[in-house]
């Protein structure tokens, strides 16, 4: 990351975490890892996103990518949540025809199965329908967790469907990926947790031949107060798979109606 991009970036986190401190916050410990909890029925959350991701080209010329997410999410009943996707968009500052752009919008439903602390293990399972102006994507996880006290583990395993074309509808190639997370979270207080992810990825092009699997791992924390929120993860790449981001760094914030 350059050192203007840099210091941008954490001057909105601080920023944010410091409203935190006056602000009111519903629980969410992780930036790339789904917990299998859902929210209380009847209950509203408005979730802001910002992932910043950089890739090394070998040649000083990196790519630096911000991407953005607002979404609002539903407690439908105790264990089914629904998530709008209001406006995924991107900025790229190297970008020759639009700097911003929109990337999709969608829906996610989580159904929660078992409670983390009082079955045996607890899990949930997550549908996740994008769309975007020339694409489509479908992805589905198994959800698990189990609490040890103030102590979180979580386990994610994803599959993804992805189609593209000139235009929506009109799709000529189809990609999957198959993804795994896992995480982990300590509670120092009722209100600060710090833990760890990690992300494991494998593109399928066409379905077909599988891609280099791509590891990332980095530290986590979470603040909540009230009825805010707000989470950040920095994942580093553990293997050396070129035109995958080295870093990607992911704030979440997110208010409690």
């Amino acid at each position: 990351m350059s050192q203007s991009n840099f210091s941008r970036f954490f001057l909105l986190a601080v920023a944010i975490f410091g409203a935190a401190f006056s602000a009111s916050a519903a629980e969410r410990r992780f930036a790339f890892t789904y917990e299998a909890t859902t929210a209380p029925k009847g209950t509203v959350e408005l979730e802001n996103w910002v992932t910043w991701r950089h890739t090394d080209a070998g040649s000083g010329d990196d790519s630096e990518v911000f991407r953005f997410r607002h979404e609002l999410e539903f407690g439908v009943t105790d264990r089914l949540q629904v998530g709008l996707y209001l406006l995924d968009w991107q900025y790229d500052d190297k970008a020759t025809d639009k700097k911003s752009e929109w990337l999709s919008s969608g829906v996610e439903v989580i159904y929660n199965l078992t409670n983390p602390t009082t079955d045996f293990i607890g899990s949930a399972i997550y549908g996740e329908v994008l769309f975007g102006h020339d694409s489509l994507k479908v992805e589905g996880k198994l959800l698990l967790q189990k609490n040890f006290g103030p102590v979180r583990i979580v386990y994610n395993a994803i599959v993804e469907s992805e189609w593209e074309g000139e235009e929506f509808g009109n799709f000529s190639e189809e990609n999957g990926e198959l993804a795994q997370t896992l995480a982990v979270s300590w509670d120092v207080n009722k209100s600060f947790s710090v833990g760890a992810e990690m992300l494991h990825e494998i593109e399928l092009p066409d379905w077909a031949e599988a891609s280099d699997s791509v590891v990332y791992a980095g530290p986590n924390a979470s603040v909540r107060f009230g009825r805010f929120f707000a989470t950040a993860t920095a994942l580093f790449q553990l293997t050396d798979v070129d035109g995958e981001p080295d870093t990607q760094v992911r704030l979440i914030t997110g208010i409690h109606f």
